[in-house]
């Protein structure tokens, strides 16, 4: 690669595409970006308003004075607070006896690694959901293990169907329900023929930014970046995009060439933030990984 060739509109296009293709918990269908406007630099703040219900009163003919309520606002804000870069080089030398473009391969990778980056930090937004719909504890997880009834599993009984009822109660919208997972899960998932049989789990889908598959209303996505916040504890996440808001943009990506090597370099820089806007609208399951 040459220098002068490098388009930094084209390079951050490419990075941006590349890095929401990788995402899991900020991915598509995970989590909105309603607020997510121009972001320019860190620090910057997205203001999320909403206002209360009205009162629904019975009306009776002749009778009912109607008074017209004042409605109360409240405003949140979500940070766009979390900075995070990337800058490497390739030796002229190495770059012209290596076989294929390594600063495009290299590029990918740094999309992956923001994206890994990215994904732990929304992750972390399950200790906000509401309290009602939360399963199992830290200190007493949820069991997953196989039932006594063949082919099938607790991580079905016990953790989805407990889920999708708390989501429910909720009144949490049925379309566009997702859960992600540990591998752990899945692969109990995996034992329970209403999860790997299509015409009982309902859907013959493609697998898109690691869907794996659909049952009791979900779909199914694995994560290897599923909080595990204490020894075999491992968390799962139910919800829909209405839940997290999250806000993102490659900033600035930029080729130069060091002054003391022989080498074009690229640096890279993306913003972004998440806010926890509707806590009804997750579902948590503190589950035992290895049972």
């Amino acid at each position: 690669m040459s220098i002068t060739r490098f388009r930094p509109e084209i390079w951050s296009a490419n990075l941006l595409v590349a890095l929401r293709k990788a995402l899991v918990y900020a991915g598509p269908g995970v989590v909105n970006r309603d607020y997510e406007g121009d972001i320019q630099a860190a620090g910057d703040t997205v203001r999320i308003t909403s206002i209360s219900d009205p009162t629904i009163g019975t009306y009776t003919a002749n009778t009912t004075v109607i008074a017209p309520e004042e409605l109360t606002d409240a405003q949140r804000t979500l940070v766009v607070d979390q900075a995070k870069y990337f800058a490497f080089f390739v030796d002229d030398v190495d770059q012209r006896q290596a076989k294929g473009n390594v600063i495009s391969e290299a590029m990918r990778r740094a999309a992956y690694k923001l994206a890994d980056q990215i994904d732990q930090y929304v992750a972390a937004l399950y200790t906000g959901a509401q309290t009602a719909n939360v399963l199992g504890s830290t200190g007493a997880p949820v069991l997953i293990g196989p039932t006594t009834d063949t082919g099938k599993s607790l991580a079905y009984d016990s953790v989805l169907v407990p889920l999708r009822t708390k989501l429910a109660r909720a009144n949490v919208p049925t379309e566009g329900r997702f859960v992600i997972v540990s591998p752990e899960f899945h692969a109990r998932l995996l034992l329970d023929s209403r999860f790997i049989k299509v015409n009982e789990a309902g859907t013959a889908e493609a697998l898109r930014n690691g869907m794996v598959g659909r049952a009791a209303g979900f779909d199914i996505v694995e994560s290897n970046n599923v909080p595990n916040p204490t020894g075999n504890v491992h968390v799962v996440q139910a919800g829909t995009n209405m839940a997290i808001s999250f806000a993102e943009q490659i900033n600035k990506t930029e080729a130069y060439r060091p002054e003391a090597k022989f080498a074009d370099a690229v640096k890279g820089l993306t913003l972004y933030g998440a806010k926890l806007v509707r806590p009804e609208g997750l579902g948590v399951a503190y589950v035992d990984a290895i049972t």
